[in-house]
C-alpha cells in the first residue's frame, strides 16, 4: 500500500486513547490502513456473517477472544458491541486496545456517544489525497484525476473506472442507502443521484431538486442526510459570522469522490470532463475535497467555508485558523488573469485584516505571487506542499 497521510495521527491517537474510531466511506482504505499500522493486533470483520452473529448473540464471549484488544472492522454492522467494549476499557484503559472502523456514521456515532464518550478518538479517512496519489509513478491531468477519482483499490489494482463505479454504486451506495431508509422506487433515487452530481459546487436547493426528481422536499432532505451519513456527499457551509451585509446562508454540496460524481453524469474520459459545462464545478469539487482531506488527515476539524453575498460575489473556499481567514479561489482555467483575485480583494475590504492574502488555485504551469496572493497549481510540483501549508498552518 502507498503511505497514508493519516498514519502519524492514527498512531498518536492510539497512544492516548483506549479506543480509536476510524470512520469513512466504503473503499476509502480504512481496513488496509488499520491492519498495516496495527499489524500485531488480531482482526475481526463484522461484515462476515458468522463473526457478526457471534458478536450479536454473545458479545462478552466474542470480546473474550480479544483479551488484549484488537481491530473491530465495520462495527456499524453490530454497534451494540461497543457497549461491552466500554466495560472492558473502563476496567483496563490501556491506550490503543481497540481500533474500531465504521462506514455508516449515524450508527457508529450513536454507539460512540452512548458508550465510548471520552474513551475514544474519532478520525475520518476519505479516499486518497492529491499528495497521496503523488506516490504513484505516473502523472494525471486535472481532468483525469477528476474522472478516475481517488479510491485506493481502483489505483492500486489499475481497475477499469467505469466497471469499478458501476459496482460501487450497486454494491455500496444503494445497499447502504437501503439499510438506512425505506426506498419504494430505486429508479427515482438513481435519478436523484444523477441530478445531485450535476449540481456539484452549487448552492443546495431542496425545492429545485424536489421539482426535478418528483418527490417532496422532506424526502430530498432525508436522502441527502443519508448520503452525507454514508460519506457519499458533504456540505460546505457558508461563512457569515460578523458580516454586516446580507449573505447567502445555504450550504454548497460536493461529492466525497469526483470520480463517482463524474460517473453519475456520464463522463468517462478526461477529454469529456474538460469540455463539459460542469468542468468548473468538478474541479472545484476536487480542490475543496482535497483541502478537507488534508484537514481530516491531521486530525483537525474541517473549519472550511465559502462566502457569497447577496450580489453573487463569492470566494470559493475559506479556511479558518482561529480569527484568521485564508481565502482560496478555484479556477479550472490554465491561464491566470488578474480578475481571479478580485473576490479575495473584495472579501478583505469587507472583513479587514483577518483575511489573509490567500491563494488562487488553477491548472496552469507556473506558480507565482500576484499582489500578495499566491497563484498555484496543487496538482504538480511544489504547488501541493504550498496549498497544504496554507490549509494546515494558515500560510
Amino acid at each position: 500500500m502507498i503511505p497514508r497521510d493519516m498514519t502519524p495521527e492514527l498512531r498518536a491517537a492510539a497512544r492516548e486513547y483506549p479506543v480509536v474510531t476510524l470512520l469513512g466511506p466504503r473503499q476509502s482504505g480504512k481496513t488496509t490502513l488499520v491492519r498495516h499500522v496495527f499489524a500485531d493486533k488480531p482482526y475481526r470483520s463484522l461484515e462476515d456473517p458468522d463473526v457478526r452473529a457471534f458478536a450479536q448473540e454473545d458479545a462478552r464471549g466474542f470480546l473474550a477472544t480479544l483479551p488484549d484488544g484488537g481491530i473491530l472492522d465495520e462495527v456499524q454492522r453490530a454497534p451494540e458491541v461497543l457497549s461491552y467494549v466500554q466495560g472492558i476499557v473502563d476496567r483496563d484503559a490501556r491506550p490503543g486496545r481497540f481500533i474500531v472502523t465504521g462506514s455508516h456514521q449515524p450508527a457508529v456515532h450513536e454507539a460512540v456517544s452512548q458508550s465510548l464518550a471520552g474513551r475514544t478518538a474519532v478520525l475520518t479517512l476519505l479516499p486518497l489525497s492529491i499528495a497521496e496519489l503523488g506516490h504513484y509513478e505516473r502523472t494525471w491531468s486535472p481532468f483525469e484525476r477528476i474522472v478516475l477519482g481517488a479510491y485506493p483499490r481502483l489505483h492500486e489494482h489499475d481497475l477499469d473506472a467505469q466497471r469499478f463505479f458501476n459496482g460501487y454504486i450497486q454494491t455500496y451506495v444503494e445497499r447502504d442507502v437501503r439499510a438506512l431508509i425505506q426506498l419504494k422506487d430505486l429508479r427515482t433515487f438513481q435519478r436523484f443521484l444523477t441530478l445531485l452530481a450535476g449540481r456539484v459546487g452549487q448552492l443546495l436547493n431542496y425545492s429545485s431538486l424536489s421539482n426535478d426528481v418528483g418527490v417532496s422536499s422532506t424526502t430530498i432532505k432525508s436522502w441527502i442526510s443519508v448520503l452525507s451519513a454514508s460519506f457519499v456527499v458533504f456540505e460546505l457551509p457558508p461563512y457569515f459570522a460578523n458580516v454586516g451585509k446580507r449573505v447567502v446562508k445555504s450550504p454548497k454540496l460536493y461529492f466525497t469522490d469526483t470520480g463517482l460524481a463524474a460517473h453519475l453524469i456520464g463522463l468517462r474520459t478526461a477529454a469529456q470532463a474538460a469540455r463539459d459545462p460542469l468542468r468548473g464545478g468538478l474541479f472545484e469539487n476536487l480542490i475543496v475535497l482535497d483541502v478537507l482531506k488534508q484537514r481530516l488527515n491531521q486530525g483537525h476539524r474541517p473549519e472550511l467555508y465559502f462566502y457569497r453575498d447577496a450580489r453573487g460575489h463569492e470566494v470559493d473556499l475559506i479556511v479558518r485558523h482561529g480569527r484568521r481567514l485564508v481565502p482560496i479561489e478555484i479556477k479550472s482555467a490554465a491561464t491566470f488573469t488578474p480578475q481571479f483575485t478580485e473576490s479575495i480583494v473584495r472579501l478583505q475590504a469587507v472583513l479587514g485584516e483577518q483575511v489573509a492574502p490567500g491563494a488562487v488555485v488553477y491548472t496552469g504551469a507556473e506558480d507565482f505571487t500576484f499582489q500578495g496572493t499566491r497563484v498555484l497549481n496543487p496538482l504538480q510540483g511544489e504547488g501541493t506542499a504550498e496549498l497544504q501549508a496554507l490549509v494546515l498552518a494558515g500560510g
